[in-house]
C-alpha cells in the first residue's frame, strides 16, 4: 500500500479481534507449534501480519471445539502438519 503497511481487515467481529490478537503473538513465540506454522506461511510468501491472523483464526476455531467438546486444548491438533504425520 502506498499508505503504509498492511492491517487487519476491520470486517467481523472486533472484540474477537482485539482479544486473539495478543494470545497469537504470544502463541507464535513460545508455541512450538504455531511457530512452525507461522514460518511455514511467512516461507509460501504470507506477511507476518498475515501468519499471525491466521494463527488467530486457528485458535479461534480450536477454542470453539473445545468449548463444544468439552476437551482440554491440544495444540497438536490444532497444527495438525500432514509432514508431521508422515514422519511418524
Amino acid at each position: 500500500s502506498v499508505k503504509g503497511g498492511s492491517r487487519i481487515s476491520k470486517a467481523g467481529n472486533a472484540y474477537l479481534r482485539s482479544a486473539l490478537y495478543m494470545p497469537a503473538l504470544s502463541a507464535a513465540r513460545h508455541d512450538e507449534n504455531a511457530r512452525e506454522f507461522r514460518e511455514r506461511l511467512v516461507v509460501r510468501g504470507k506477511t507476518k501480519l498475515q501468519a499471525n491472523v491466521a494463527i488467530m483464526r486457528k485458535y479461534l476455531t480450536g477454542l470453539w471445539t473445545v468449548y463444544r467438546q468439552c476437551q482440554a486444548f491440544d495444540s497438536d491438533k490444532l497444527f495438525n502438519f500432514s509432514e508431521k504425520k508422515l514422519e511418524h
